[in-house]
């Protein structure tokens, strides 16, 4: 039997475009526009410390201690929530960070995490260890300054939009948070496919979409000719991604894989050409490459209709 060369998304052949169609452009420099994540070990550990009171909760319901279980209970659970909101504020933070233009998030998750962490030692403090009402709010008092102090409170501000027409300026917001939510919506399908290398090359077109966002974020007047890359091209590439995805773990058919390489090739090309068009603010030569890609996706089998 033929032995088979291992190819993945970090390999040589990946980073230097192996298997891609000749006249493509060269592939993105990798984790360009993919900031490093953040790991926070202290939030991660938000998880781990209520579990004494979960323990301690246990042991109450043996007792038949009715009010000390619900304040140790009710005092990991409401911990546990805490810890979740926090690690979620915290990634909301980080995408906020990531964009030149951007909302504050909707919802103050980190300053909602340090007032239920408050509560929750409040709630175990006043219950779960019979102390009095004062000492209750006291420490659940110090637990939320103390959650404050150790991870900060939410983006409050709007960014990026000093000396933008706000109207403008909010609708670069939305359709920026649009786009990307297409993005992860390719590459979740992209991470279906099981090939490593079919992968990488979606992700490095994701990055040259993100590329186009920050284009249209330093100038929103390009707003308007990148809605047609974000309704043909982005579009184009998740719902022929979605369905190349299903009929690839279905048939495993060569020809189906033939022709998403293929689509990806030109998506390569035209990614690249939209944003050095968008930069030189080349108007014509941008509509004509646009109605190109759109007849090239409606006749593609790939092309989700």
């Amino acid at each position: 039997m033929a032995s088979e060369r291992f190819g993945g998304r970090y390999s040589p052949g990946a980073r230097s475009g192996e298997g891609a169609p000749p006249g493509a452009a060269p592939p993105a420099a990798p984790f360009r526009n993919r900031p490093a994540r953040k790991v926070s070990l202290r939030a991660r550990l938000m998880f781990l410390l209520p579990l004494p009171l979960l323990f301690a909760g246990l042991g109450a319901i043996g007792r038949a201690n009715a009010p000390e279980m619900l304040g140790e209970l009710g005092g990991f659970a409401g911990l546990m929530l805490a810890a979740w909101l926090l690690n979620e504020g915290l990634r909301a933070e980080e995408a906020y960070d990531a964009r030149a233009v951007a909302r504050p998030p909707a919802i103050p998750r980190k300053l909602f995490a340090a007032v239920l962490a408050g509560a929750s030692i409040g709630l175990a403090t006043y219950l779960g260890l019979g102390q009095g009402l004062f000492a209750a709010i006291a420490f659940g008092a110090v637990a939320t300054i103390a959650h404050v102090a150790a991870f900060g409170l939410d983006p409050m501000k709007k960014k990026g939009m000093e000396g933008v027409d706000e109207f403008a300026g909010e609708r670069v917001a939305r359709a920026i948070d649009k786009a990307e939510g297409i993005v992860r919506e390719v590459i979740a399908a992209a991470a279906r496919i099981g090939d490593p290398r079919l992968e990488g090359r979606v992700e490095r077109l994701c990055d040259q979409a993100r590329e186009v966002f920050r284009t249209v974020e330093q100038d929103p007047r390009d707003l308007a000719r990148a809605r047609a890359f974000l309704s043909v091209y982005l579009v184009g590439l998740r719902d022929s991604t979605v369905k190349f995805a299903d009929l690839w773990g279905r048939t495993r058919d060569p020809e189906t894989r033939a022709k998403f390489e293929a689509l990806l090739g030109d998506l390569e090309t035209s990614f690249t050409t939209h944003r050095t068009m968008l930069l030189e603010d080349n108007r014509s030569d941008l509509d004509i490459e646009i109605e190109v890609l759109r007849e090239r996706l409606q006749q593609d089998g790939l092309t989700v209709r």
